[in-house]
């Protein structure tokens, strides 16, 4: 167990997912000392991620949260202030994954579906972040990206939508609220082996069979990589770094 966490609150969203980033993150930062609140519409899922990571000495709970919901966020930022008095660290996680081509009859419903939770959750956690974040002196925001919302990927101009858009909101909100002593930054996984990764291969094999080849660190990433990544961006070594993009893909966007 470290301390680089030690003292913070954080939320992360979309923490039922096993493998998953969201756990992943959780149960690297409380290692590190960190409260953590996971939470996700799979209630049951997202309480069994809390007790692993209680199990293994950390500070976790659950509750269940649709992103894509403004009551919701509001219902669970009101609690967690009620129980913790500030929020320290939000990490906007959940996501979803619809493989669609732009010819077929789901682009615009897998479009739609995808900005509701990948886009319009994120936005309204930031804006329910910000207004905690500022009534107690400060803090970081995480929104998870995809390399997808830096190069395009065949199969995917829904998703690469979504997460395009992510980047550019969050660059957005963190001029506005940098003042704040609010540093918004975006994680741009590359394939990580999750479950949601598994989804994608299975309905687009050939696509993504593919691009693992071409991968030049010689591997799929592990959701550890990634909440490594998410620890700098959380923790007070990070102070002076807002507005970016941090890409973790093994260098299959530096070609």
């Amino acid at each position: 167990m470290g301390d680089r966490m030690d003292g913070k609150i954080v939320l992360i969203t979309g923490g039922a997912s096993r493998p998953g980033i969201g756990a992943a993150v959780g149960e690297r930062l409380a290692a590190e000392g960190a409260t953590v609140v996971l939470s996700d519409v799979d209630l049951a899922g997202v309480q069994e991620t809390a007790r692993l990571i209680r199990e293994k000495g950390g500070d976790a709970s659950a509750v269940q949260h649709d992103v894509a919901s403004q009551d919701d966020w509001e219902r669970v930022i009101a609690d967690l202030l009620a129980e913790y008095g500030r929020l320290d660290v939000l990490v906007n996680n959940a996501g979803i994954l619809e493989v669609a081509s732009v010819a077929s009859d789901r682009a615009v419903p897998a479009l739609r579906s995808q900005f509701d939770v990948n886009v319009v959750g994120s936005f309204i956690g930031t804006q329910a972040a910000v207004k905690a974040m500022r009534q107690s002196g400060g803090g970081s925001i995480i929104n998870l990206s995809s390399v997808a919302g830096l190069v395009g990927f065949r199969g995917s101009a829904s998703y690469a939508a979504s997460n395009g858009a992510v980047k550019l909101f969050s660059k957005s909100v963190a001029l506005e609220v940098a003042a704040y002593n609010i540093r918004v930054n975006t994680v741009h996984p590359g394939i990580i082996r999750t479950n949601m990764q598994d989804q994608g291969a299975e309905s687009n094999a050939e696509n993504y069979e593919a691009i693992e080849a071409a991968i030049p660190a010689g591997r799929l990433g592990e959701p550890l990589d990634i909440a490594n990544c998410v620890l700098f961006l959380a923790s007070d070594e990070s102070t002076y770094v807002t507005g970016a993009e941090f890409v973790v893909d093994g260098g299959y966007t530096a070609q």
